[in-house]
């Protein structure tokens, strides 16, 4: 896939967030079924191993539909969605963590998320 321009990015991610608010639901359900179906693990009433599965399954499609746009899904707790771009002709990732109201922050693509620096 292409470049995102810092507006095609924000664009995307918007348009992402409602995957994004799904897929922190189903990582929660998903850690809480994994816990229940541990020995001695309380039982969860969002069921056993059906239901684990199932979210299992659910998780993967919906980080398929990230992978899909051109973004890169860096991570899943916390959330971390990377768009590859160019600032002033240098390769960089426009980054999005989880919580961040907006993308707002970049790293140039080897330096990962510690180089992370607000967008100009």
């Amino acid at each position: 896939m292409g470049l995102f321009t810092l507006a095609e990015a924000r664009a995307e991610l918007t348009r992402l967030r409602p995957v994004l608010d799904e897929i922190v639901v189903v990582r929660a359900d998903m850690v809480e079924l994994v816990a229940a179906l541990t020995p001695g693990g309380e039982p969860s009433p969002l069921g056993g191993l059906p239901e684990r599965k199932a979210a299992e399954a659910r998780l993967n499609e919906l980080m398929t539909e990230v992978q899909q746009t051109g973004a890169d899904l860096k991570g899943i707790a916390p959330l971390l969605v990377d768009f590859p771009a160019e600032l002033d002709g240098v390769p960089v990732l426009l980054c999005w963590l989880e919580g961040e109201p907006e993308l707002a922050w970049y790293h140039r693509t080897g330096l990962g998320f510690a180089g992370r620096r607000p967008l100009p």
